[in-house]
């Protein structure tokens, strides 16, 4: 098996496309399902939003240290194999959830759950990028983009069906994933190609020149989980239902995958960093307008420009990256964003959560929207600063 193959009409791997659409779709069901669902129960729980925060911040702990731990495993472990063992990892972590009560029990078994998920989603990316010919990439990338959202949406719909209580979604969701990696290995026994090794050393170095490319990532982090994770605890205090709560995610996704395609053809035929601008300004100002809304279909409209704005920030710096970096850059690359979204995720859980328990359930999402506005201010300032820098 060979680890890339050359040329530009070779065909494409399919089999090892399978596996990468597959299993990120199982990464993204597991997100979009946990984040809501994990929320709505612990604050069924009374526990309050900074601990909830806290919580989902484990999850981002975990992204981070996969992160930093991906280069030393891929070297010890085929890529392939290293997708599987985190795609049972995340069965393992979700039954963890419908098995046990404990707060504490929880936070562990969340930051094994965003190690393992964030093992599947740096090691897919680099599978596609070797399985995939350039001729075929754009089309290929909407797929796996489309398996993602579509994941992100379907995994909160199990909540309105199974509920909060006895852990029936953890459960058949731990079922779901483990498929997955069954049909996973069944795939890779087919397949001609393998992920890339992670370069070594070359994680820091692509943080240190791409340092706008990380902040738009940190902003998606930031407003992504503020709004799958905070913002169902702030509509139940407001006093709308669970199933609401929860539906508000899949309304998030949808508009999110449909939206993509648009924003691609943008990215094609406009300024790349134009869109980048315009996208954080719109998910900013999505997130202060919904305090100020009244009726639900009001509210789920603008979830959903919300979600498809804040995503569109991942889908320009992705662009960006393709055009400016090659080679292993881009394995450190797809690593640095993984980092970036890490933190981005654990900041937007932890601070929206603590703006809402100290102050009211309205300061999170203000609070959301006036970060992701100054990340968005960063970045108009360093195009500027570098348009400026080109005149002299």
């Amino acid at each position: 098996m060979a680890h890339v193959v050359t040329g530009e009409g070779f065909a494409p791997d399919t089999a090892a496309l399978a596996a990468v659409i597959f299993g990120v779709t199982a990464f993204a069901v597991a997100q979009g399902l946990t984040y809501p669902l994990i929320s709505l129960v612990l604050e069924h729980r009374n526990v309050a939003p900074s601990l909830i925060g806290f919580n989902a911040g484990c999850f981002a702990a975990g992204l981070a240290v996969a992160t930093f731990a991906v280069t030393w495993l891929s070297r010890k472990v085929r890529g392939d194999r290293l997708i599987v063992a985190g795609l049972i990892g995340c069965a393992v972590s979700l039954s963890t959830f419908a098995t046990f009560d404990s707060f504490w029990v929880w936070c562990v078994a969340r930051l094994f759950l965003g190690f393992f998920v964030s093992l599947i989603f740096m090691l897919s990316e680099a599978w596609l990028n070797t399985a995939c010919p350039d001729r075929l990439r754009g089309r290929v990338s909407g797929l796996y983009g489309a398996g993602m959202c579509g994941g992100f949406a379907a995994g909160p719909l199990v909540i309105p069906i199974f509920g909060t209580e006895q852990g029936f979604a953890f459960a058949l969701l731990a079922v779901y994933v483990a498929c997955v990696a069954f049909l996973t290995i069944i795939l890779t026994r087919r397949a001609r190609t393998l992920p890339e090794q992670a370069a070594s050393g070359a994680l820091f170095k692509f943080i240190r020149s791409a340092p706008m490319l990380i902040c738009m990532v940190v902003a998606f982090a930031f407003a992504d989980i503020a709004a799958i994770a905070a913002m169902p605890v702030y509509f139940v205090r407001l006093g709308y239902s669970e199933a609401f709560a929860a539906i508000s995610v899949t309304v998030l996704a949808l508009p999110t995958a449909l939206a993509q395609p648009v924003v691609g053809w943008l990215l094609d035929k406009t300024s790349r960093f134009g869109v980048a601008i315009c996208s954080g300004l719109l998910a900013g100002l999505s997130f202060i307008a919904i305090p100020f809304l009244q009726s639900q279909a009001a509210i789920l409209v603008m979830f959903g420009i919300m979600g498809a704005a804040s995503f569109s920030l991942y889908t320009c710096a992705l662009t960006i990256l393709g055009e400016r970096y090659a080679g292993d850059t881009l394995v450190a690359g797809s690593a640095a964003f993984a980092l970036a979204y890490a933190v981005g995720s654990a900041a937007g859980s932890s601070s929206v959560g603590a703006m809402m328990d100290v102050y009211s359930p309205s300061a999170g999402p203000i609070a959301a929207g006036s970060v992701v506005l100054a990340f968005t201010g960063v970045l108009v300032a360093s195009v500027v600063r570098r348009r400026l820098h080109r005149r002299s």
